[in-house]
């Protein structure tokens, strides 16, 4: 089976253009070639490594996320987060095509981007980035990320494993999330001139914080469309 392609390309309000064009390995949702050859001392796994990181400096000298960010992070180094963007998303299935302020959408294109880097902490989200919906709301984000969770807990259970019908978990993973999203801000605050990127980690993170605190009254205000089911 051949890579999953994603395309997001990025029409500034100068009229120029930014393209990432992104494939991951299909056994395993994981990016490739998408690390240039020179990397910057920011992407060092040292150089503010995540408070949690599992990574060893003696596997790897650089950390995974940030690797696979360099080219998004240098491309958008002299954009301001509030500058209004044209921003179109190309997958197998389908076209996006939205304006959007410049955090929003490179915040779109960052979070598929670390899901996918390899990040040990991450690696959860990779159904989702199998799926990916650009510019996700916060309901569509709680749907999405719930029914994977959930779905990876019947999958658990047919492997005679146990589930957690709670979403205890599911909070936890939110959490490991936001030490990365925390250690970023400062990655990022050493390698570009303006605010687009680093608000865009600030998007991720807020979002971050709200879903666990969020699911309950979320899926409540869902609960009639599932009538059906009860």
């Amino acid at each position: 089976m051949g890579p999953i392609e994603i395309s997001y390309r990025f029409t500034l309000a100068d009229g120029t253009h930014e393209t990432f064009d992104l494939k991951l390995d299909a056994s395993n949702l994981e990016l490739i070639d998408n690390v240039p050859d020179e990397l910057p001392a920011w992407s060092e796994l040292a150089f503010r490594q995540c408070p949690d990181c599992p990574i060893s400096a003696s596997d790897l000298t650089h950390c995974p996320a940030a690797a696979n960010l360099v080219n998004l992070v240098s491309g958008f180094a002299r954009v301001l987060s509030h500058e209004w963007i044209t921003n179109e998303v190309t997958t197998a299935e389908r076209t996006y095509v939205q304006e959007v302020p410049a955090q929003r959408g490179i915040s779109s294109l960052m979070g598929l981007i670390i899901a996918t880097s390899g990040c040990p902490l991450t690696t959860f989200f990779r159904p989702m980035a199998r799926f990916h919906v650009p510019w996700a709301s916060q309901e569509e984000t709680t749907y999405r990320a719930t029914s994977m969770y959930l779905l990876a807990q019947y999958l658990r259970k047919r492997d005679g494993k146990s589930a957690d019908l709670e979403l205890d978990g599911l909070a936890a993973i939110y959490e490991g999330v936001r030490g990365v999203n925390r250690a970023f801000i400062e990655r990022l605050r050493a390698a570009t001139e303006e605010d687009s990127a680093i608000n865009a980690i600030v998007v991720l993170d807020t979002q971050a914080l709200s879903i666990p605190w969020s699911i309950d009254s979320a899926l409540e205000e869902l609960r009639p469309g599932f009538e059906q089911y009860l």
